[in-house]
């Protein structure tokens, strides 16, 4: 069987982003769906972060699923966690 996952491999970085970081970047981006690029969302972002911290979280959450990067350099969110609430309380009819 082949393995579907591929690995995460974070960039050479000094420093990580911290939780609270990745949050206030997730938040933004699912503010602003798909409607700017990924330097505009950078450029309004409430707290200033550095652009290899800003890229390592886009890579983090388009490797877990949460967002896809367009060919125009705007980001889709793709997480629904009303969708995901619905499917764990109803299930999944076949």
């Amino acid at each position: 069987m082949e393995n579907i996952f591929v690995s995460f491999k974070p960039r050479n970085l000094d420093r990580y982003p911290r939780l609270d970081t990745v949050l206030m970047v997730e938040k933004e981006l699912f503010k602003h769906r798909s409607d700017k690029t990924i330097t505009e969302i950078w450029r309004g972002l409430p707290r200033k972060v550095l652009w290899t911290t800003y890229t390592t979280i886009l890579d983090y959450l388009e490797y877990s699923g949460k967002i896809h990067i367009e060919k125009d350099k705007t980001i889709t969110w793709l997480w629904n966690p009303q969708l995901l609430e619905r499917i764990k309380r109803e299930g999944i009819e076949a």
